[in-house]
Formats: C-alpha cells, sequence, structure tokens
C-alpha cells in the first residue's frame, strides 16, 4: 500500500477516485468474490459496518449490487488486479512445460493468411 493505492487480496485501489478509504477497502474485497460477512471479518468490522460501505460505494458509482459495483469500479479505473497476479498469469504459458497447461496458439510462429473471393454470379434464362 502506497499513499495513493490500497491492496486488499489480489486487487489494488486507486483512493481520490471517488470513493473514501473504507468503501474502496470493501469494494476490493467483493473483487476478491468474498461474502459480506467475510469482508467484515477481513476489514475487521461487523458484517452491518461492511455492507454501509458497499451500500456507500454502490450509491456512488450508481450501482445496483455488488456485481455492479465491482463491475463499474473496473470500468473507472479505480481497482485492478495487482501486479504480481498479472505478472504470474503472464509468465504461466512461458512457465508450463505440460501441454494441457499451455496456451494454446496455432501454429506457432507460422502464420496462415486466408483469402476469399466474393463473385456474383448472373443467371440469365432466353426464352424462344
Amino acid at each position: 500500500m502506497t499513499a495513493n493505492t490500497l491492496t486488499a487480496g489480489n486487487w489494488k485501489g486507486s483512493l481520490k477516485m471517488g470513493l473514501a478509504p473504507r468503501e474502496l477497502e470493501a469494494t476490493l474485497w467483493a473483487a476478491a468474490d468474498l461474502t459480506v460477512k467475510e469482508i467484515g471479518r477481513a476489514m475487521g468490522v461487523s458484517p452491518a459496518t461492511a455492507e454501509k460501505r458497499l451500500d456507500s460505494a454502490r450509491f456512488k458509482f450508481g450501482a445496483k449490487t455488488m456485481r455492479g459495483l465491482v463491475l463499474e469500479a473496473f470500468r473507472r479505473g479505480v481497482i485492478s488486479p495487482a501486479a504480481a497476479l498479472t505478472l504470474v498469469l503472464a509468465a504461466h504459458g512461458a512457465l508450463a512445460t505440460d501441454p494441457m497447461t499451455k496456451v494454446r496458439r496455432s501454429g506457432g510462429s507460422e502464420s496462415k493468411i486466408e483469402t476469399r473471393i466474393a463473385a456474383k454470379r448472373y443467371e440469365v434464362t432466353l426464352a424462344a
């Protein structure tokens, strides 16, 4: 956590982007797929207090549900996956030795170009 960011679970949030610090923390825990009860436990407050922080954040972002809150915060750039998680996901394909865990790519370094030609065909019948 720096002066302008807050980290909870695998999510990082930016302060001064519309949410109070505790609202942002609750939103980050919601992004980590915790229930309201688990969010309260992680924040060291009662579930009712955690619910109030989430309600306040939902109101500020105009979201009806907790899922909508997380999506809107992500869309606005308030929250994002932590850098370590991003690094692990990016390096996974290169480090995996099992062929089933690698990301499938078509043809390795081979590029394929496909050209389709469309032609209009006219059929004319002559009457005698």
